[in-house]
């Protein structure tokens, strides 16, 4: 039996797939910088005649500015309006605001008890926004964002001691459970692994999600997508390309691919060596607005026009079958990317899906 028969949301985004190149967002970070919050903001504060603002996190001990996903309960409004401006653009995924929504990364902000909350209220965010502007000529999808967390199970917090390590596999596993299971009861249409630099990270989450796929009785949709750090071509945990896809194939995602950390430019030799090995599954790509420039407004050099030429680019090889933005990149980063990928032709799938491995 194919595996996509067994989906019980999300088929609409498989159908879709298989017949043209699908847009994903841009960066909900750069959104978010851009309007320049303070803590007052982050805590609930300053929302005065709109609904949905949280004030119980007004008093909490320690800062709370820069927790981006604390916003899908405290400033529901601003979400809101980021993920309405990228749908607006042309987006036809939108993810979660739930990066980094783990109570390994809460943990910092002492807000670990939140998170179902968080994953819960931010799902329900991007599904009200996807329903609002979906057509039967253009439907919209959200996809669950399951972040990397600040915490590696492959390498050592201490130079000193290579064979240390502050989080474990079954805490990192229990940590992406509980967000997964907030994803799908929010209602979401796939869930997305993303910015992985750990692949044993990766493999944490996608135990969890399938586990929360046994206690739920759903079964979605998984894109998987890795970040090649440097020029070596590896991920920060040291594997190739080729290596990282030999690691997660066995969960058989709808498709693979790689965002974040280099622009499309540095970033296409790896790409085409995923296409290449990947054989029968689609590939995601959402590159940084090229290299990072504090100087810039948004961080990155790259404009809208400049990423939308290299993901054209990208199209007319045949390597890609959703392609979007990460950091550094906005809504008009997004209008371009679909301007310039719609009509080229997505990449075929060079096996069938259903059987194998």
């Amino acid at each position: 039996m194919s595996t996509h028969a067994r989906y019980t949301r999300g088929q609409r985004l498989v159908d879709q797939l298989a017949r043209r190149i699908v847009i994903i967002d841009g960066a909900m970070g750069t959104m978010i910088q851009r309007l320049r919050l303070g803590e007052v903001q982050y805590r609930g504060g300053g929302c005065q005649g709109r609904e949905g603002c949280d004030p119980r996190f007004a008093n909490h001990p320690g800062d709370l500015k820069g927790n981006n996903e604390l916003l899908s309960l405290t400033r529901p409004d601003v979400i809101a309006d980021i993920h309405a401006a990228y749908l607006a653009a042309g987006a036809d995924i939108i993810e979660t605001n739930t990066f980094g929504a783990t109570a390994i990364a809460q943990a910092d902000y002492g807000l670990q008890a939140w998170v179902r909350e968080m994953n819960l209220a931010s799902a329900q965010l991007a599904r009200e926004a996807c329903d609002r502007f979906a057509s039967a000529e253009h439907p919209r999808f959200v996809a669950g964002a399951l972040g990397p967390t600040p915490r590696t199970a492959s390498i050592s917090p201490d130079v000193n001691d290579p064979g240390a390590r502050n989080v474990t596999f079954d805490e990192l596993e229990q940590a992406y459970h509980e967000q997964a299971l907030a994803l799908i009861d929010g209602g979401v249409d796939v869930l997305l692994v993303e910015t992985i630099f750990d692949t044993l990270n990766a493999k944490a989450a996608l135990f969890a999600i399938e586990r929360a796929f046994d206690a739920t009785g759903e079964r979605l949709p998984i894109i998987v997508s890795g970040t090649v750090t440097d020029a070596s071509g590896r991920l920060l945990s040291g594997q190739t390309v080729t290596a990282f896809w030999a690691s997660v194939r066995h969960a058989r995602p709808l498709a693979v691919g790689l965002n974040c950390a280099l622009g499309a430019a540095l970033m296409k030799p790896y790409l085409q060596e995923l296409a290449r090995v990947a054989e029968d599954t689609y590939i995601s790509c959402y590159p940084n607005a090229g290299l990072p420039n504090p100087m810039s407004e948004t961080g990155f050099d790259e404009t809208p026009q400049d990423t939308a030429r290299l993901l054209h680019a990208f199209a007319q090889e045949g390597l890609v079958n959703i392609v979007g933005g990460c950091c550094g990149t906005t809504p008009e980063h997004i209008s371009a990317i679909g301007a310039a990928a719609r009509p080229c032709a997505p990449r075929p799938l060079r096996w069938p899906r259903d059987g194998g491995s």
